[in-house]
């Protein structure tokens, strides 16, 4: 029995995933998950008890997944500067990943105070991961620097999800280039 559930819940989170890459925050409604899942709109509600509770779920299962993604590539590299260029590539890199685009979608939506905290520890956790690497470039405000940092690396999520008119690896290569000349400043 709790195996079913598991599996049942495991469902309804990946059918969140894709109603949100698809359609954003206003494509997750419990009718749209009941169909998906083929579940009964009733027995959605006995695994979250509002959109919200899918939203914390999807922040809680994703972010770390994520954040170990950015953390392996920051790994491979001695330098600091090696690892700032890998912290803004790899977050790029997996903009057309469907756990990023729920985020975004996510990021996006009006939560309650809850999911918002969540979402923002969980950006804290990827933003603590530069700030040793700026400390080491001699970076006064390594914190502050990050949190810029991470600002940049949003503006470029954005300009690429948007579908801009430049390619995405410019998008990337034109992040990296500003993200690198500003920590240095």
């Amino acid at each position: 029995m709790a195996e079913h559930r598991s599996m049942q819940r495991a469902a309804l989170l990946d059918a969140a995933r894709s109603l949100l890459s698809e359609g954003g925050t206003e494509a997750l409604t419990f009718p749209a998950l009941a169909e998906r899942t083929g579940l009964a709109r009733s027995s959605v509600y006995e695994y979250f008890r509002s959109r919200a509770a899918v939203v914390e779920e999807l922040c809680e299962a994703d972010f770390p997944l994520w954040a170990a993604e950015v953390a392996s590539v920051m790994e491979r590299t001695d330098s600091p500067e090696g690892k700032v260029e890998a912290y803004v590539r790899q977050q790029l890199s997996l903009v057309g990943d469907r756990r990023h685009r729920a985020v975004v979608a996510i990021s996006a939506s009006e939560l309650d105070a809850g999911a918002r905290e969540k979402i923002r520890a969980a950006h804290g956790g990827l933003v603590a991961m530069i700030v040793e690497a700026l400390g080491e470039m001699g970076h006064a405000q390594p914190r502050l620097a990050a949190m810029l940092l991470q600002g940049v690396v949003d503006a470029a999520v954005r300009r690429i999800e948007l579908g801009a008119a430049e390619d995405p690896t410019a998008i990337t290569d034109a992040a990296v280039a500003m993200a690198l000349r500003g920590v240095r400043g």
